[in-house]
């Protein structure tokens, strides 16, 4: 994926990660667009820094259809869409109060990149330069043991991408996959102030000189990811699940 010269929807860029990435993005001559649900967070994020925006609920598939469509007829030029939107929740399947934040889950992080790229597959065909971009994490390869939906949906998105990148690859569309490592943001209560998690910024500025120095990268892994990603190819998977249990009960 080029850096510059791209007209960019990135749902789920609000805050966290998705925004640090809006941000920088734009600064490289980008047109960006951000979606989430609170308008008057939308209009600030308009107004400080002159995003596009639309409203979008990534839980709701009529919310998707009608955002995707704004988007495209107010920026026909659209050629990347970066899934960014997602939750993640500490769950106990030995209760019976799990199931409600499991469906929640699977509807965010599965479903929503799935409506998303349905939506404007057939657009991005038409665009130069196009590119799908997912957001996966290191926990689709090493599992978190108080977060199993979140990796499952994580696992299911990497393997989406690796499956879309296939199907696309005569069509002129790139397909990336973000794979990041817990990072200092609010995805979980207490992870921005976490020691364990990478700092945003420097996940933000790592992933931008990855995809710089590597237009034609399938996924992107910053260092700190690593230990997760390969841990099965290294052969240590258990000592990576043993490591990455005791090490913090909050990681992303």
């Amino acid at each position: 994926m080029n850096i510059t010269g791209n007209t960019i929807f990135i749902p789920g860029a609000t805050s966290g990660i998705g925004l640090a990435l809006a941000q920088r993005l734009q600064e490289k001559g980008n047109t960006v667009i951000v979606g989430g649900r609170r308008t008057e967070l939308l209009e600030k994020l308009a107004a400080e820094h002159g995003f596009g925006t639309v409203h979008i609920d990534t839980a709701d598939a009529a919310s998707i259809t009608r955002a995707t469509t704004d988007v495209v007829a107010r920026y026909p030029d659209l050629n990347v869409l970066v899934a960014m939107a997602g939750i993640m929740r500490v769950e106990d399947w030995r209760t019976p109060g799990f199931l409600a934040d499991a469906e929640e889950i699977v509807t965010t992080n599965l479903l929503g990149p799935i409506r998303l790229i349905a939506a404007l597959t057939e657009h991005l065909q038409t665009r130069p330069g196009a590119a799908i971009v997912t957001v996966s994490s290191g926990l689709a390869h090493a599992p978190l043991r108080v977060t199993p939906t979140y990796n499952a949906t994580k696992a299911a998105i990497h393997m989406l991408s690796e499956t879309l990148r296939l199907q696309l690859a005569e069509t002129g569309v790139q397909v990336v996959e973000l794979v990041p490592p817990a990072v200092r943001t609010a995805l979980l209560p207490g992870q921005e102030t976490s020691d364990f998690a990478m700092p945003l910024d420097e996940y933000a500025d790592e992933v931008m000189a990855l995809l710089d120095s590597d237009p034609e990268a399938h996924e992107v892994l910053v260092e700190r990811v690593k230990f997760l990603r390969h841990g099965e190819a290294r052969g240590d998977y258990d000592q990576v699940v043993a490591v990455l249990n005791a090490a913090d009960p909050h990681g992303s």
